[in-house]
């Protein structure tokens, strides 16, 4: 027999959560589960530059035959270039096309656990869900630390910590900007900081770089990872163009290795086309000539950028908003920290109860974790969001409250 016996089919929480509130038919439903961006109408849009870059592709009528496994060069030139402007790094760093940012994650994860197979990866709690089962997957030790101090900020030594633990050639999972789901960014001289401890214990950072330009600004998001790879003679970086380029359905990524030594990268080279042929055999074409075809054209990059910083200018004054409106609400400073999160993710300092409490009471569906997508908030409904969440809250202040004595 092919399947002697079944076991419960595992299936990923985040697409649970997704279904039920699919589900869920109350009208004043907000759907602020899965990281997409979307506008005040509810709309995921398509960028400007996109539909014109688009419209210019059809016209060209550019070939449809294979690319090979590792995809696009022409893509992956550009958003080198893009991400690390610096002719020490490109010079030193090889790069094939992925299919997204998880693919990127994956090809990543399995070179390392082929070119080390008895590493450990430290990984910051709490994380984006899938880079646990996206390592352990590979074959590679996952050892967990938290990452937060009790009042929700991060804690300035936990990586550092556990960067001291660490044996050569062990390596430290770093989200480049906005992580997902605290909503926190490191300092320029964090990274830094980060950079000078790993040379010094020989361990490597792995990279997972997605949110770039909708933090402190595109520049800004991506400058801590530039210093860093300026100052390590190895990394690895995982990119996507699903949030900054709106290409969630294209499936457009890019996987990085920088290496001093070019044997290595040559033999690391090989490893990544060997996977990626066995996995998909190549990426898919249309999402990467978008990035790339935006990427070369003065006009359309400007266009780009523009777009993009008015996403994060929307994000802040939602992120600005809903922190004024809480403290209105509960007259305390628990929400506070909110202002200091990044990106289209806000954490609120929630437990799981009050989470559901959100859900089954208000209609408002986010992650037990506390993670909400701040982007899939209509403005106009900013003030019912806060309005629940301070009920929330103060239901689970009462309810933690002392009964009075006698």
């Amino acid at each position: 027999m092919l399947m002697p016996s079944l076991r419960e089919p595992r299936t990923d929480p985040l697409w649970r959560l997704t279904a039920a509130c699919d589900a869920d038919r109350r009208p004043h439903r907000l759907d602020l589960i899965v990281g997409v961006y979307r506008d005040d109408t509810g709309t995921s849009p398509v960028f400007g530059a996109v539909a014109e870059a688009e419209r210019r592709l059809a016209e060209r009528s550019p070939s449809k035959e294979y690319l090979g496994p590792a995809g696009n060069r022409a893509f992956t030139g550009a958003l080198t270039e893009l991400l690390l402007p610096s002719d020490r790094v490109r010079e030193r760093t090889l790069a094939i096309q992925s299919v997204a940012g998880t693919g990127a994650l994956r090809l990543l994860a399995e070179l390392l656990a082929e070119t080390g197979p008895d590493r450990t990866v430290y990984l910051g709690t709490p994380a984006y869900l899938n880079h646990r089962t996206i390592l352990a997957t590979a074959g590679l030790r996952v050892h967990e630390y938290p990452m937060l101090l009790a009042d929700g900020r991060p804690d300035p030594d936990a990586a550092l910590e556990a960067i001291a633990t660490a044996s050569p050639g062990d390596v430290l999972m770093i989200q480049g900007c906005c992580h997902n789901p605290t909503g926190t960014a490191m300092p320029t001289e964090r990274w830094e900081e980060l950079a000078r401890a790993m040379l010094a214990r020989g361990v490597v950072p792995f990279v997972d770089q997605a949110y770039f330009g909708l933090g402190d600004g595109l520049e800004a998001d991506l400058e801590g990872m530039r210093r860093m790879l300026d100052l390590l003679p190895e990394a690895v970086v995982a990119v996507s163009a699903s949030k900054a380029w709106g290409l969630y359905n294209e499936r457009t990524g890019c996987a990085v290795v920088v290496s001093d030594d070019s044997t290595r990268r040559a033999h690391a080279y090989g490893i990544l086309e060997t996977v990626a042929r066995a996995g998909y055999s190549q990426p898919p074409d249309h999402g990467a000539r978008i990035v790339h075809e935006i990427l070369r054209d003065p006009g359309l990059y400007t266009d780009w950028l523009t777009e993009l910083e008015g996403m994060r200018e929307r994000l802040g004054a939602l992120r600005g908003g809903l922190a004024d409106a809480l403290a209105h609400r509960t007259g305390t400073t628990v929400f506070e920290p909110l202002r200091e999160q990044r990106g289209m993710f806000l954490r609120l300092p929630l437990a799981e109860p009050d989470m559901g409490r959100l859900r089954e009471e208000h209609a408002i569906h986010g992650l037990p974790s506390g993670r909400i997508n701040l982007a899939g908030v209509p403005t106009h409904r900013l003030d019912h969001l806060a309005d629940a969440i301070a009920r929330v809250h103060r239901v689970s202040e009462q309810a933690a409250r002392p009964l009075p004595v006698g």
